[in-house]
């Protein structure tokens, strides 16, 4: 989109799983819808409220807790910082009680059942994240809404702009790699004070600063939480926890109380080849399972592939032989924003548009660009490497089981991760100017591919893996 300014804490938003585009983007939806009317004084004059759920939102809705989003963002509940050890008890009282408290608030009849109508055979043009809201008033007037969940929690309501997002004047506006690269030489920035500069057009650097390690502090929590947390993710699949295995595996009995004894504990274990990729592994299953049973996670640039992002970093802390400071983390986040929103922009950061190559392809990405530049890498180098990065997931595929996001979802984060760490150690050691593919190039050529992938790979869970792997499905 033309113009468009796009800021580190959009890229990076703090929520709740599953899905960002099938999660946070419906209880965003639905929190704007019902805080509309309230302000518009109409709350209490609401007689009923239904939710029509449209493409893959209707076809995955159940997997990816869609049905579960809308209900707590019409009772105005936010993702950001709802307690969700609470979510299946609220859930479970609405549809006990059949009555929904709008903006825990006012409450009105809901039966879930048969209020929230998954439309899986309906489609609408502009994406097909799509959900409409239909509100009856007492006196016989009624009004609908649509919006459409465009990826990682990003909205836009049928004839307005995103909702979500600033139309700002940037000192440094980038549409491009281009247009990026453009700036960093003309200033002899590199890429995330670039990025750093265009932030102060939204906060003052301080504030910027600290919501940004507001973001690493809430991904390294979801590692930690993931890495010691056992048992059986929800859905009917039983897929079994993995990243608790891992850490015990590797640390064989070491002790430890918190995240910090226990990086100190994995610093002193070995740390050859082989165990290394076992931790990058570890951290990336540790988010992606929280992120399953709908535990606090990080967009990045998506829930889906919300672990590859913190798993590289996590990495980079541990095993690059960096000294570990604030700034480095600041770096690497802005780094990855950047790339992630020249992604958004030229292609798609949405499944159910573009396939896996839009969340776990660009997460690689962002993550191979932000590892080079904390590494020591030019800017050229960055782009390089997450040309790298992306130019391997390029026609990956969406084709989640029982459109849950556990397989084959959990498991690509960790291939993401590797990926770009690989990418990154690549274009370390490259010179980028001999180098035959531009990451423009692969931008356009993702949206290319996404254009021409067939529906059924998109996130509706209608082939792959999802139509391919017999799989006996007991609720847990």
């Amino acid at each position: 989109m033309e113009n468009e300014a796009i800021s580190v804490f959009d890229m990076f938003k703090i929520g709740v799983g599953p899905s960002s585009s099938h999660t946070l983007g419906p209880w965003r939806a639905a929190q704007d819808f019902i805080t509309t009317i309230n302000n518009n004084g109409r709350l209490h004059q609401i007689e009923s409220v239904k939710v029509l759920l449209y493409g893959s939102l209707a076809k995955t809705g159940k997997g990816h807790g869609t049905d579960i989003a809308v209900q707590l963002g019409l009772c105005g509940d936010d993702p950001v910082t709802f307690d969700v050890n609470q979510i299946h008890n609220k859930i479970n009282n609405i549809a006990a009680s059949s009555s929904l408290k709008l903006l825990n608030e006012y409450s009105v009849s809901f039966n879930p059942d048969s209020d929230i109508e998954f439309l899986i055979t309906e489609s609408l043009p502009y994406h097909p994240n799509a959900l409409t809201f239909l509100v009856k008033y007492k006196n016989g007037e009624a009004c609908a809404e649509t919006y459409y969940s465009i990826g990682g929690g990003f909205i836009q309501r049928e004839g307005g702009s995103n909702s979500q997002n600033d139309f700002k004047e940037l000192p440094f506006p980038i549409n491009t790699s281009s247009d990026l690269l453009h700036w960093c030489l003309k200033t002899g920035m590199n890429i995330s004070e670039v990025v750093l500069e265009n932030e102060l057009s939204w906060r003052n650097a301080e504030n910027t600063v600290d919501g940004i390690l507001n973001i690493w502090r809430v991904m390294k929590e979801c590692i930690f939480r993931g890495a010691n947390t056992e048992g059986y993710l929800p859905g009917g699949l039983n897929v079994k926890r993995r990243a608790a295995l891992i850490n015990k595996n590797l640390l064989k009995g070491t002790g430890y109380t918190d995240y910090d004894s226990w990086m100190y504990a994995i610093k002193e274990s070995k740390s050859d080849f082989k165990n290394i990729l076992d931790w990058v592994s570890c951290f990336a299953l540790a988010v992606n399972e929280e992120n399953a049973a709908f535990g606090r996670v990080v967009t990045s640039p998506t829930n889906g592939a919300a672990g590859v992002i913190p798993a590289v970093l996590q990495y980079c802390i541990l095993f690059s032989g960096k000294d570990v400071n604030d700034d480095m983390i600041v770096h690497f986040l802005c780094t990855a924003s950047e790339i992630g929103s020249i992604f958004k922009k030229g292609a798609t950061i949405s499944a159910a548009m573009g396939g896996c190559q839009a969340e776990i392809g660009v997460s690689s990405a962002m993550a191979a660009a932000a590892l080079t530049e904390v590494m020591g890498g030019t800017q050229k180098q960055c782009l390089m490497a997450a040309e790298i990065a992306m130019e391997h997931h390029l026609g990956m595929t969406c084709d989640p089981i029982n459109g849950l996001v556990q397989i084959p979802c959990i498991e690509r984060n960790t291939m993401g991760a590797i990926k770009a760490i690989m990418a990154s150690q690549l274009a370390l050691q490259s010179i980028p100017d001999y180098a035959k593919v531009s990451l423009d190039g692969v931008v356009k050529t993702m949206w290319e591919t996404a254009l021409d992938m067939n529906n059924k790979y998109k996130e509706t869970s209608d082939g792959g893996l999802a139509v391919n792997i017999p799989i006996s499905l007991t609720e847990c």
